[in-house]
């Protein structure tokens, strides 16, 4: 979800679209850590949404300046070849879309950023094809 923040932040989009993201993003992590035992309880304290706000407007966020850099352009291998400590959204994508897919559960914010680290989809492409979601219930099914 950092790296997403990042890539709206580096293509100069508002507060508003990412605080979007982080409510969206909060309903996608949910929604797989309760399919796989996690408490919902987990998600809404400072583990979850705390947690979670901090890394996607953090200045200091690792994963959020690899998604800066990736909206203003730069390769995912420039990026990372020019950091000194590990963001480790990079490798953590790879997991949540197989645990996703694994379990059966929608998580389209990690599957955009998913295409754009690994299969070098243009970030607002990513944007785009999710703004352009059907669209389903604020909650949807947590």
């Amino acid at each position: 979800m950092a790296i997403a923040a990042g890539i709206l932040d580096g293509l100069e989009f508002g507060s508003n679209s990412i605080a979007a993201l982080i409510t969206r993003g909060i309903a996608e992590l949910t929604r797989l850590g309760m399919k796989l035992g996690a408490k919902r309880e987990t998600f809404s304290g400072l583990a979850g949404i705390g947690d979670l706000v901090l890394t996607c407007t953090g200045k200091l966020s690792r994963n959020r300046y690899v998604g800066y850099e990736l909206g203003k352009g730069k390769t995912k291998n420039d990026i990372l070849s020019s950091m000194k400590e590990i963001a480790e959204g990079v490798t953590t994508t790879i997991s949540s879309i197989k645990l996703a897919e694994r379990e059966k559960i929608e998580m389209p914010i990690c599957e955009q950023v998913y295409q754009v680290l690994y299969n070098k989809k243009d970030p607002r492409s990513a944007l785009q094809d999710l703004m352009s979601r059907k669209l389903k219930s604020e909650m949807g099914e947590l």
